[in-house]
């Protein structure tokens, strides 16, 4: 999809076609999640400080993200998608693979379900997408890059070397960006570059796996299998404060809310977690995390608040001021049988879930209570 948050709010908002839209935190400390293209014309992009956003562009529109709006529209577009295929693999809630080989009886070409699948969502969704083919993910993945917005670029097993050639190293899906500095001081600067190296100079230079499969990214060699469906392993809920906080009831409070709106994120998606685990970020940027499981899998929101501020009671202070602070929790399981907790009851946690689904995440929260310790600070 084409900066998808940013063109859902203009989907929704009659005044913004055609403006420029920034999707992000509003914060002093927020980032960009999405610009739409209007704005990036003046050099905003993805991840950028927002600071900076707003200094570039004014006069546009700055928007907070809307998730569970993105996520909704999100899924009717791989219903959409469905329908030519049952491989479908999400790669985030605007992008996806689709694996198309078998299919033919169906729908015909794979050249032609690309075409339909590149007007059926603009039409049936109003929001522009790009499409590219190609015979694997590896090749795949970079086509529609290439033709955004709104393109289609099929690439024809033939054309793959031509293709991929002139692309920078930088372009390739598993070279991050250290390894790409160390290839351009290599004077390794494109796939091409890459292509034709000497096996045995990759290997000295990385190692002999990794070498040998920048050498097959370099010839578009990619035998990664289409996984059509991903089961959550983590869910994790953050907040980057505006001003760092000092007072430690503050803290607590904050790992409160954090931990109840995870609570109710992980009964919507019907999971248990087994572990909880928060992160603190200090002004300095240094980040602690700490960790504990508990002894049945659970969806139970004073029990996951609880473990949370648990994690917190280390003895210290908290005078260096806390500029972030997150609650995450793993080791999920299906939500099947569920475990009777005699001093956390069932009902607690559900009336609590539902008043807040019912009228807003401030609606109810969870007060200061004697379990908690007093001798918290830094993790």
């Amino acid at each position: 999809m084409d900066a998808f948050y940013a063109s859902v709010e203009q989907l929704d908002n009659p005044f913004l076609p055609g403006r420029p839209v920034i999707v992000g935190g509003l914060g002093p400390r927020g980032v960009v999640a999405t610009a739409s293209y209007e704005a990036r014309k003046f050099g905003v992009h993805s991840a950028m400080p927002m600071v900076k956003a707003r200094k570039l562009c004014p006069h546009e529109v700055f928007i907070a993200p809307r998730f569970e709006r993105y996520a909704g529209v999100a899924e009717r577009i791989r219903e959409i998608l469905l329908e030519y295929t049952p491989l479908v693999e999400p790669v985030s809630l605007d992008e996806a693979f689709l694996g198309l080989t078998g299919t033919e009886g169906f729908h015909s070409s794979p050249e032609r379900v690309a075409r339909e699948v590149h007007r059926r969502i603009p039409w049936e969704m109003g929001l522009s997408c790009s499409v590219g083919l190609a015979p694997n993910k590896f090749v795949a993945k970079i086509a529609p890059d290439r033709a955004k917005p709104g393109g289609l670029r099929i690439v024809p097993p033939a054309e793959i070397q031509n293709f991929r050639d002139p692309l920078p190293v930088e372009k390739l899906w598993e070279v991050g960006s250290v390894t790409a500095a160390r290839l351009v001081e290599f004077g390794i600067r494109t796939v091409q570059d890459l292509r034709g190296m000497d096996p045995a100079l990759l290997a000295a230079w990385f190692g002999r796996r990794t070498g040998a499969r920048l050498r097959q990214l370099a010839r578009g060699i990619d035998e990664s299998p289409i996984v059509p469906e991903r089961e959550a392993k983590s869910l994790s809920q953050e907040r980057t404060f505006p001003a760092d906080l000092h007072n430690l009831e503050e803290i607590r409070a904050e790992v409160r809310k954090l931990a109840l709106a995870l609570a109710d994120r992980l009964h919507a998606h019907g999971y248990f977690a087994r572990l909880v685990r928060i992160k603190v970020r200090f002004a300095d940027f240094a980040t602690h995390t700490h960790q504990m499981r508990l002894p049945e899998p659970t969806d139970n929101a004073v029990l996951i608040t609880e473990a949370a501020l648990s994690l917190l009671a280390r003895p210290g202070g908290w005078e260096e001021g806390v500029r972030l602070l997150g609650v995450s929790v793993g080791e999920l399981v299906p939500a099947e049988f569920r475990t009777i907790h005699l001093f956390a009851p069932e009902e607690l946690s559900r009336t609590i879930l539902e008043l807040r689904r019912k009228f807003g995440e401030s609606a109810v929260s969870l007060g200061p209570n004697s379990g908690e310790s007093q001798r918290t600070s830094r993790p």
